[in-house]
């Protein structure tokens, strides 16, 4: 079973949205045509005005606007002067909260995994489709509870002791993905393949 996740996925509390990314595929089309597919097993929440960790506790910016339109859009910026971050916007529209994807199968780290997947800010604000590329899918993957790690979000310190200890990081315990292929839109008899590149820790 495949289903590309439709917006009423995201349109629900931040940290339900969150803890049923783990599980979930990414998927990447290529402009030449290659389809990727990982799955997700780290992801952070931040949730509305009053978190302090979030881009929009200070209230609305050009940068953190799409946090702040329709649920299932991506929100990508740009950080340390080499990295793309890849959220997606949870919530109805005007309330903004969005879910960091920290890690996938084969890549940890939200930096490393953007730039493996050739993911930039050219995805910012767009929705979560198959037409432009970038997109979630369910592949009946269950995960239980005891699966699944909470703990503190990384690297915010600066919200403070209370925001800054909310156990709003999921970590998906020894992935086993039953599928991590790469296959081409061009031929439909690729097979599934194990995919052998670098885990960036």
């Amino acid at each position: 079973m495949r289903k590309v996740l439709p917006r009423s996925f995201f349109d629900r509390p931040t940290l339900l949205v969150a803890r049923e990314l783990l599980g979930k595929y990414l998927v990447r089309r290529d402009e030449d045509g290659a389809v990727r597919a990982y799955m997700i097993t780290e992801v952070e929440a931040y949730d509305g005005f009053r978190d302090k960790a979030s881009h929009a506790s200070r209230g609305q910016t050009v940068r953190n606007t799409p946090m702040f339109g329709h649920p299932g859009h991506w929100y990508v910026y740009f950080v340390y002067g080499m990295y793309e971050m890849l959220n997606v916007v949870t919530r109805e529209k005007e309330y903004p909260a969005a879910v960091l994807i920290r890690g996938v199968d084969g890549y940890s780290g939200p930096g490393k995994l953007t730039r493996a997947l050739r993911i930039t800010r050219k995805q910012n604000a767009l929705p979560a489709t198959r037409k432009n590329g970038l997109w979630v899918e369910d592949r009946g993957v269950v995960i239980s509870p005891r699966q699944i790690t909470r703990t503190p979000r990384i690297g915010v310190a600066y919200a403070g002791p209370v925001w800054s200890a909310k156990r709003w990081r999921f970590v998906l315990r020894n992935p086993v993905s039953p599928e991590r292929r790469s296959t081409s839109s061009r031929s439909h008899l690729s097979k599934p393949r194990r995919d052998l590149r670098a885990s960036f820790g």
